[in-house]
Order: C-alpha cells, then sequence, then structure tokens
C-alpha cells in the first residue's frame, strides 16, 4: 500500500515537491499559522504596547497596496518550493532557518505584545472593501517582527544564490519582498520596525540553519515521518 502511494506521489506531486520536502514545507505553513493565530488567542487579554514613531506617523494610508499584501501568499509559496528543488541538505538548512524564526517570533509575541491604531477606511471600491475585511479577521496584534516581511524576505535569500532559478526571478523576488514591505506600511498593518525587525530575523535563523548541524535533526524527523507514509 505504501509503495503504491510513493509511486503515484512520485508520479502526480513529486515533480512539483520532492518526496523528502513535503511533510516539511507542509508544517512550515502549519507551525507559522500555529504561532500567529495561537499568540492572538493568548494574549489576547494582555497589554499590547504600541511601537509608532515619528516616520510611521508622515506614511500615507493607501489601501490599493493591499493588493500586493495579499498577492504575497502566492509569492511564498512559489519560491518555497521553488527552494524544496535546491537539494535535501539545502532544504532541510533553510527549513531549521525558517522554524527558527518562528520561534522567536513566538517569544516576541508572548513578551512583547504589539500594536497599533489603524485607520478609518472611508472608500468603497475593491481594495476598500478588501482592507475593511483584513483589518476584520486580522486583529491589530502580532506586529513585532513583521512574519509578512520574514517570509518574504526568507523567499528572497532563499534563491539568492540558487544555480536552478533564472536571474531575472531572482531580481523580481527581491524587488517583490520589497514591495511587500511597503505595502505592509501603506495599508497600516504594519510600523518600520516590524520590517526591520523581521529582516533582519530572517537574516540571522538562515545563517544559523546553514551555518550549524540543527537542520540534521529535522531531517531526521522527517525522514521517519516519510518512511511511515511512503515506506
Amino acid at each position: 500500500m505504501r509503495n503504491k502511494l510513493r509511486l503515484w506521489y512520485e508520479t502526480y506531486i513529486g515533480i512539483i515537491i520532492p518526496n523528502y520536502a513535503f511533510f516539511s514545507l507542509i508544517f512550515s505553513f502549519i507551525f507559522n499559522s500555529c504561532i500567529y493565530t495561537g499568540t492572538q488567542i493568548l494574549m489576547k487579554n494582555a497589554k499590547h504596547y504600541n511601537l509608532t514613531t515619528a516616520f510611521d506617523i508622515h506614511v500615507p494610508f493607501i489601501p490599493e497596496w493591499v493588493i500586493i499584501y495579499i498577492v504575497c501568499f502566492l509569492f511564498w509559496a512559489v519560491n518555497y518550493i521553488l527552494i524544496t528543488h535546491e537539494g535535501r541538505e539545502e532544504w532541510f538548512k533553510f527549513a531549521a532557518g525558517d522554524y527558527l524564526s518562528r520561534i522567536i517570533c513566538l517569544i516576541f509575541f508572548i513578551i512583547l505584545p504589539t500594536t497599533n491604531v489603524r485607520p478609518e477606511v472611508i472608500g468603497n471600491d475593491i481594495t476598500d472593501n478588501i482592507m475593511r475585511f483584513i483589518y476584520k479577521v486580522d486583529p491589530a496584534t502580532n506586529l513585532f517582527p513583521s512574519i509578512h516581511c520574514l517570509v518574504s524576505w526568507f523567499s528572497y535569500i532563499g534563491i539568492r544564490k540558487s544555480r536552478i532559478v533564472s536571474g531575472w526571478y531572482k531580481k523580481f523576488s527581491c524587488i517583490f519582498a520589497i514591495m511587500v514591505f511597503v505595502s505592509t506600511q501603506f495599508t497600516k498593518q504594519h510600523y518600520i520596525i516590524d520590517v526591520i525587525a523581521g529582516v533582519i530575523i530572517a537574516q540571522l535563523c538562515l545563517y544559523i540553519g546553514r551555518h550549524t548541524q540543527l537542520y540534521k535533526s529535522i531531517d531526521k524527523i522527517f525522514e521517519k515521518i516519510n518512511i511511515k507514509v511512503f515506506g
């Protein structure tokens, strides 16, 4: 049965996501969601700090940038999948850094709960309505560091030195990641300190993932899962 499942996977999905990376890739997104949503629930009644700076006060509210803010979810998925094709060792080094970054976010979300004051959305076009929806479903918490910026920067630096990704796409990924940073400012979803922290944590964690043996332990865990599922 497991051999049939493995054959089916390699035939239909393996060309997109290598077998060795499937569960660890899925876990990356699940882990991210659990930490983000879980800490919002856990810290719901805690005191939240507003880290507004003079810079943030002068940044205008431009709801049209919400399109970039939303499209980046697709950007993350595409780039993380591309990184799985860099090879088993490189992928698990990246995954190690990725997981570590979320643990750091978890710590900050607990010891330094943050919030901001969102502007009133007064328009009624499509971007205004999308903005209102996001404000409704996503509380103004867990701002520092910005996971949006952190994951977007991971998506770029994960392929920056790739030998299989085209040069034009590397440049696009860098530009798009920066556009995501800008979108978090114009949509008032984050302040500038959140962006800076997200980039620094991404850089630091990927460095640790690539220069320590942490990835080997993660590889072993998911290899056991792979064996149980695929044989």
